[in-house]
């Protein structure tokens, strides 16, 4: 994972998207107190320009296993807060009624590959103080402190350190812990593209440092400095793994 700069807001959520969350509040007030998948629209907080959107913004990669999504699939809009219902441990029931008053949220929304969102994360969404987590539209969730990271507010670097290819919690981290085993951020699959690409990598700086180590040559010498840049390359916020590359590299 990798600190996501937030960009603007996509005009449909303002517009379209703050007359349906006024609409969910009211039916709240009113007594609703459950909330299905037919309640939100789609079309709306999944609507092209916020998809795209959020793919410039996460520079197509998964919010949260890095992997580039769109040469394979069209990749989920995410709700960081769970719309509908969420739970607290894995093995808990579903609670209802969800954030249903984020579903539309700008700040509550991000680009997720299909396996870190429907087969790790579903509902789950832990607090620290579960007594403290906000039940409707009224409440404050600026009083909870999540267990998952958002990452356009936290930076996981903080939080998960990397030792080759497989993901740690820095210094017993309870976030970056709950983050690994929620989200299986040390799935084998994902270890192996990780791997993958830390070999080549290390590779390439086995190489460097050899012409590096070889008498002055002009030739040679530029080879060593086009490969570091592609080293240095491998650490931009748009390139897969960019967080492990990094912590490798450091």
């Amino acid at each position: 994972m990798i600190f996501i700069q937030r960009g603007a807001e996509p005009e449909i959520l303002t517009l379209d998207g703050q007359d349906k969350v006024r609409a969910l509040c009211e039916e709240y007030d009113q007594g609703k107190r459950i909330f299905e998948a037919d309640s939100f629209d789609s079309k709306v907080y999944g609507h092209q320009t916020v998809k795209q959107a959020l793919i410039h913004m996460q520079h197509g990669k998964c919010c949260f296993c890095e992997s580039k999504i769109q040469h394979i699939t069209f990749g989920d809009v995410e709700h960081y807060r769970p719309k509908a219902g969420y739970r607290q441990n894995d093995n808990d029931a579903m609670q209802k009624p969800g954030y249903y008053w984020l579903a539309y949220s700008w700040d509550n929304l991000l680009l997720s590959c299909e396996r870190c969102n429907r087969q790790y994360k579903k509902n789950l969404f832990p607090l620290l103080h579960p007594e403290k987590r906000a039940q409707c539209h009224k409440d404050h969730v600026c009083m909870e402190t999540p267990l998952l990271i958002n990452p356009t507010i936290t930076d996981p670097k903080n939080h998960i350190g990397f030792r080759d290819e497989i993901p740690y919690p820095i210094d017993d981290s309870i976030y970056g812990k709950t983050m690994i085993e929620i989200l299986g951020l040390d799935r084998e699959a994902l270890n192996e593209r990780r791997r993958t690409e830390l070999g080549k990598l290390k590779r390439l700086l086995e190489l460097i440092k050899i012409v590096e180590a070889m008498p002055n040559d002009g030739a040679l010498q530029q080879s060593a400095a086009d490969a570091r840049q592609l080293l240095l390359k491998d650490i931009l916020p748009s390139d897969e793994y960019s967080a492990m590359i990094e912590a490798n590299l450091a």
